[in-house]
């Protein structure tokens, strides 16, 4: 009777989205990110280019960190608060990355999902899908040369509960505020950033591992300016 009630109880908290379990991959945390870099928003505005070109080089975890808070990273603990703006607080946003083979220092390549609260990731499935993604980019095969690829999706329910066919609007709108964080947060630590709007959406789901729920949005590549 007890293994049953425990059996009911996990998949009522897990149908609830309070439980991330997937394919049994514990999460693996990162670096805490610092807030006081060297180069100031002003000549991050005034120096950010969109980059197609990088160099084989490996990212340190602390950069890959960095990143991710950026873009969805908890700003306010108390009340959870977020690095980007959003309609109503409801971040209807989730970030996935794609990890090549000796993309970020101590990280296997493969596909990974991004954990906000506990700034982690959880990785989805091994191995470099870099030039998979690529191909689902159209064929936008200079993606592929960047060490990490991040893919913002949206899950538009989120928004829409509260607002109606105007939450949809309201997550494209926040899905630019993330870009833009990403590419000044990727200036600002000597990095380059490209984004790529022109994608098919299921490849894209299904190279990253991302579920149905999870609508691609924005990819945008990062690593070293060559």
């Amino acid at each position: 009777m007890l293994e049953k009630w425990v059996g009911l109880t996990f998949f009522f908290f897990l149908a609830m989205g309070l439980l991330e379990v997937r394919m049994g991959h514990a999460s693996i945390s990162l670096p805490k990110p610092p807030f006081d870099g060297k180069v100031s928003v002003e000549k991050a505005i005034k120096e950010r280019r969109t980059i197609r070109d990088f160099k084989e080089r490996t990212l340190s975890l602390a950069y890959l960190s960095q990143l991710l808070w950026a873009a969805q990273g908890i700003t306010d603990p108390t009340i959870g608060r977020r690095a980007a703006p959003s309609g109503g607080a409801l971040y209807p946003l989730d970030i996935y990355v794609l990890i090549g083979e000796n993309g970020v220092e101590k990280m296997e390549a493969g596909s990974y999902h991004y954990l906000p609260k506990e700034h982690s990731v959880l990785l989805i499935s091994k191995g470099d899908r870099r030039k998979e993604m690529a191909s689902a980019s159209l064929g936008q095969m200079w993606t592929a040369k960047a060490p990490v690829i991040f893919i913002i999706t949206a899950e538009y329910k989120r928004t829409t509960w509260k607002y109606g066919e105007r939450g949809i609007r309201y997550a494209l709108i926040e899905v630019g505020h993330v870009g833009q964080n990403l590419f000044l947060q990727a200036e600002a630590m000597g990095l380059g950033a490209g984004i790529v709007g022109a994608f098919n959406d299921l490849e894209v789901s299904k190279v990253a591992g991302i579920p149905p729920k999870h609508e691609p949005l924005l990819i945008m590549p990062v690593g070293y300016k060559k």
